[in-house]
């Protein structure tokens, strides 16, 4: 090291160095230049080495300056409090030089906010998301020159909902699927919407309490009509336990074009046929809310099409499916 450096060096006072190497004035405007909170942590010096300042030395600092320029407006926040050596541990703190513990966690985030504070905030605000946002209002429909008729037209079909509903293992699925492939074959669009499908994403946000079911069936009912307004025969498969979200599906296609098929297949035939073992599980309490275990089933009281057991078991497929689209055929879906 050269000397007249070593000399500045040992000139040097002890103890962090003025006010004025943190806080500075332009020379254009004359006003004071604060850093932010993360350049206030960034380092200072110490005989011996440097460190990382607190936020609350960098507060003091400021508030120094403040006391002692009148147009300064610094507005940094108050120091953290700081905690107690007995309640530190496990809070994700760390020792300070003068012996306290910063309650800063290790990362932060935007706003100054722990990470956990952060989430806990926004997990809270979705909570209440549906309760204190209100309804859109001031909205209007509009209509686009190309209607259903013009896609049904296209189509050389009738846009529908086939919406088959019955206890699990009743074969909804199974149907669906089979149906699905019988109209594909004929040279029909046709597209399934199927209840624990739908469950993996548009629904996966929603449970098995009644409230839950009803916006289930709510949401698909809404789909399953749009699929019906683009000209498609919509198969929806879902046990839909209660009439009367059923119902209100049906109110949302108001020109007949809703076909409500009825699995009419008893218990035991179903939890003879649960490959899932659902039944099991519900049957020793693991699955609450099961339906036909301790949650209703009503049947519906005016469906199209109802398909029983025979001599104790299902119908064969593709008379089952055979059945619906014969249904179809004679209301005319399947054809202009």
């Amino acid at each position: 090291m050269d000397a007249p450096r070593a000399a500045r060096l040992a000139a040097r006072p002890p103890g962090p160095p003025p006010v004025s190497s943190l806080l500075h004035r332009t020379a254009a405007r004359g006003v004071v230049v604060v850093p932010s909170r993360s350049a206030c942590q960034f380092q200072r010096w110490w005989p011996g080495g440097c460190t990382f300042p607190s936020p609350g030395r960098c507060s003091r600092l400021a508030a120094a300056h403040r006391n002692q320029s009148p147009v300064a407006n610094l507005g940094l926040p108050p120091p953290r409090p700081r905690l107690p050596r007995s309640q530190a541990a496990g809070t994700g703190t760390r020792v300070t030089g003068d012996g306290g513990f910063d309650r800063r966690p290790l990362v932060e985030c935007t706003g100054d906010r722990s990470i956990q504070e952060h989430a806990g905030v926004v997990e809270e605000k979705a909570s209440k998301m549906s309760s204190t946002v209100p309804k859109s209002s001031n909205i209007f429909w509009h209509d686009c020159a190309v209607g259903k008729a013009d896609r049904q037209k296209l189509l050389k079909q009738k846009g529908c909902v086939v919406w088959i509903t019955g206890l699990s293992g009743s074969g909804k699925s199974t149907l669906a699927c089979t149906l699905g492939r019988e109209l594909h074959t004929r040279g029909k669009l046709a597209y399934v919407l199927d209840g624990d499908n739908l469950r993996h994403g548009l629904n996966k946000d929603l449970g098995f309490k009644a409230e839950d079911r009803a916006e289930n069936i709510r949401r698909v009912g809404e789909v399953a009509k749009l699929f019906a307004d683009a000209g498609l025969v919509c198969i929806a498969s879902l046990i839909s336990p209660y009439r009367r979200d059923r119902e209100a599906c049906r109110a949302l296609l108001s020109d007949g074009s809703f076909v409500e098929v009825f699995l009419n297949m008893s218990l035991e035939l179903c939890e003879a046929r649960d490959s899932k073992g659902l039944y099991k599980l519900a049957r020793a309490g693991k699955i609450k809310g099961f339906t036909g275990i301790d949650d209703p089933y009503e049947a519906p009281l005016n469906c199209e099409i109802e398909i029983k057991e025979v001599d104790g078991v299902c119908p064969p497929l593709c008379d089952m499916a055979g059945q619906v689209v014969t249904y179809l055929e004679e209301k005319g879906f399947l054809h202009e």
